[in-house]
């Protein structure tokens, strides 16, 4: 399937803003270029309506960290989704992934739980790791006061996808499901789509070897340590049901889609589906293409249904 027209267009817009790729400036900058896009242009009728939205906070590996918590309209309980944004490890937050965790809230009934965990270069492997384990502990053991019911999940975009699936590693069946959004499974690994994909399609090859470069510290032992920076090298026996999502002309889709192999070669429950025409970060743009809005709205109603299974 081509390139979906409308993200054609925005790509297309991007190129001639003239901006500097990411890889070129500073996180500081990455991090407003981001909230440029996903915040900013967010006009106040688009906001996606939930029941509630509570700013609060939650353990960390290193003290506490912000987070949100969204409930559905009506009342409970529903299953609690702790949500880890995209963004590289490097940039990312709470606002920029409000749209999205509003819109998981709405459309799969449940209760979600974005966390804020640290970033690279600042705090770099393990620190978001560790606070993305602390508070899925710590939600599992308060589920009453978040949505009130026994189910917990764990999920997230791209790096978000990446610690979810580290997490769900550790945690084994405390969690009832995990959603894995285009994750970053094998930074080590070769893939085809990383050639095929890895220029033009808003994810680039050198935005990759960026964001790697300030996550993983020069001295990291990968031979102790690639299990947890490379889940697909983990151990999958006895992880919680996944739905597993990837996108056509994304450089992470092989990778995506190994771990979903990996994980059904382990006996784990499997969905994994692929967006064709979609590229890497089409949850966010739903604002500027009519397919990538439906692919949000079809995923998010998948994994309602795994949940609930």
């Amino acid at each position: 399937m081509p390139l979906d027209p409308q993200l054609k267009d925005m790509l297309a817009f991007i190129e001639s803003a003239g901006y500097p790729p990411m890889e070129e400036g500073t996180p500081a900058m990455a991090r407003l270029g981001m909230r440029a896009m996903s915040v900013d242009m967010v006009k106040p009728e688009d906001v996606v309506p939930v029941g509630s939205v509570e700013d609060l906070t939650v353990p960390g590996g290193a003290g506490e960290r912000d987070a949100r918590l969204y409930k559905p309209e009506g009342d409970g309980p529903w299953p609690t989704l702790v949500y880890l944004h995209g963004g590289g490890f490097v940039v990312g937050d709470l606002d920029t992934h409000d749209q999205t965790c509003r819109r998981l809230c709405r459309d799969a009934d449940l209760a979600v739980l974005s966390v804020d965990y640290r970033l690279a270069p600042e705090d770099p492997f393990p620190a978001g790791l560790e606070d993305a384990l602390t508070a899925t502990e710590w939600a599992a053991a308060h589920l009453a006061d978040l949505g009130g019911g026994e189910q917990l999940a764990v999920g997230g975009d791209s790096a978000g996808g990446n610690l979810s699936a580290v997490v769900a590693q550790h945690l084994g069946d405390v969690l009832a499901a995990q959603m894995l959004i285009y994750p970053a499974t094998d930074g080590v690994g070769d893939y085809p789509s990383k050639a095929e994909n890895g220029e033009g399609l808003f994810l680039t090859a050198k935005m990759m070897q960026w964001f790697s470069d300030h996550y993983v510290p020069a001295d990291t032992d990968l031979a102790a340590e690639l299990h947890r920076i490379a889940p697909l090298h983990g151990d999958h026996a006895e992880v919680a049901p996944a739905l597993v999502v990837t996108a056509e002309f994304d450089p992470l889709r092989d990778e995506g889609e190994a771990y979903a192999e990996a994980l059904r070669a382990a006996g784990v429950t499997v969905e994994q589906v692929r967006y064709d025409g979609m590229i890497h970060g089409f949850v966010d743009m739903g604002p500027f293409s009519a397919a990538a809005a439906d692919a949000v709205t079809d995923m998010n109603a998948r994994f309602g249904a795994l949940l609930r299974r």
